[in-house]
């Protein structure tokens, strides 16, 4: 695969536990460093019995397709260890607090000395400088400080967070792309680079489309739970989720071409099983324009639209739309994913033995490359393996 030739030291705690996943499913050989006793997500909940007792799931799907080591880098002779596989190492990713790296001999500027070509990327809540440099956090931390909680609630409510951590997803697949950016700098120009990510500027890519709003309106977007704010000069709202006989369905009313084509196909939808009302069958959809709309002809609209939806299930509801060519997708849960048929047929899951020689399912590559998925090498290292990079053979670039 792409990476194949390339070797990486991983350090990282949770933060950075992505990245180095991604870059094992692109084929590179990843070494996940530990201290002595195991990583301490490896007892995160939910948990997984295997031969080194019970060990968190999150580390184990993070930490697939990666070798393992353990390392006491308080202690000089497993710094020196270390020091001796980054010598002939393409990637360092560590997580350390600011600071710590330097006080054990071990930041790039002496890792450099050693091996020009290094890229070193380390992966902290706030960055390497600022105010909050030496300030710890995680995802609700993060997602808060990043700005997504801000947007994400019900409308006066409280702000909330997604349950499963979402600010190490995003920060593990900038952490990547930083990464992967510093190894064509390097086919280039000959060098490595360090590479500062920080978690809260990460979880900010989730807001991009925010400042638009401002841009074009002068309107801050707010929490709007089950509904979507900006679409309408007049400070409308509209329903993006909509309560259904099994779960939820994603839709909205769309103007222009594809929404003109979804909103006829949906009102026919609807008149077939009487659920629509003669005003809507007469509805003018050619002259329909979702910016100029109040909130009183939206809330009309939507009224019928729910009472049909909730209706149907999930499954009956995408079956319809795609027959009927429209916008709009059920909203899945863990066990629609994990039953999803369109995973399921392009080859998605992966199942592997852990240690005690039970098979566990694990998502695959992220991507098929020349009819090929990105596979996993084997499941996450156990705390025993003693690991180390194979052999270098000199400089590989692009």
């Amino acid at each position: 695969m792409f990476l194949e030739p390339y070797s990486v030291l991983d350090l990282t705690g949770p933060l950075g536990y992505l990245t180095g996943k991604v870059l094992a499913d692109l084929g590179a050989h990843v070494v996940k460093v530990e201290p002595p006793g195991g990583d301490p997500a490896r007892r995160w909940l939910p948990q997984r019995r295997t031969a080194d007792g019970a060990v968190g799931v999150y580390w184990l799907a993070t930490n697939a397709g990666k070798r393992g080591l353990v390392l006491d880098l308080e202690s000089d002779e497993d710094r020196r260890t270390l020091r001796d596989l980054a010598r002939s190492a393409d990637f360092l990713l560590e997580s350390f607090p600011p600071g710590t790296l330097e006080r054990w001999g071990l930041d790039y500027d002496t890792l450099r000395g050693d091996n020009a070509g290094l890229i070193f990327v380390s992966i902290t809540p706030f960055g390497q400088q600022g105010p909050y440099r030496d300030y710890q956090a995680f995802d609700l931390e993060l997602m808060a400080l990043g700005g997504a909680m801000s947007l994400a609630g019900e409308e006066g409510g409280e702000p909330m967070r997604v349950t499963v951590p979402q600010a190490p997803m995003w920060v593990g697949a900038e952490a990547a792309m930083g990464a992967l950016t510093a190894l064509v700098y390097r086919t280039r120009r000959g060098f490595g680079q360090r590479v500062d990510v920080s978690a809260q500027a990460a979880v900010m890519s989730a807001l991009a489309h925010a400042p638009a709003f401002w841009d074009l309106s002068r309107i801050n977007p707010q929490r709007a739970g089950i509904h979507i704010t900006g679409r309408s000069v007049t400070g409308a709202r509209m329903r993006v989720f909509w309560p259904c006989r099994d779960g939820w369905i994603n839709f909205i009313i769309y103007g222009g071409t594809a929404g003109r084509r979804t909103n006829q196909q949906l009102v026919a939808w609807m008149d077939s099983t009487g659920m629509a009302p003669a005003w809507l069958k007469e509805f003018d959809w050619s002259r329909f324009s979702v910016p100029t709309l109040a909130q009183e002809e939206i809330d009309r609209l939507e009224a019928p639209i729910a009472a049909f939806l909730a209706t149907l299930t999930k499954q009956e509801f995408l079956e319809g739309a795609v027959s009927r060519e429209m916008l709009g997708y059920p909203v899945s849960t863990v066990a629609d994913i994990s039953a999803d048929r369109q995973l399921a047929a392009r080859g998605f899951w992966q199942d592997l033995a852990d240690s005690t020689g039970a098979r566990l399912r694990h998502p695959g590559g992220f991507a098929v490359v020349n009819g090929r998925r990105l596979s996993l090498r084997g499941p996450a290292p156990r705390l025993h393996e003693q690991e180390e990079p194979e052999p270098t053979g000199g400089r590989r670039d692009l």
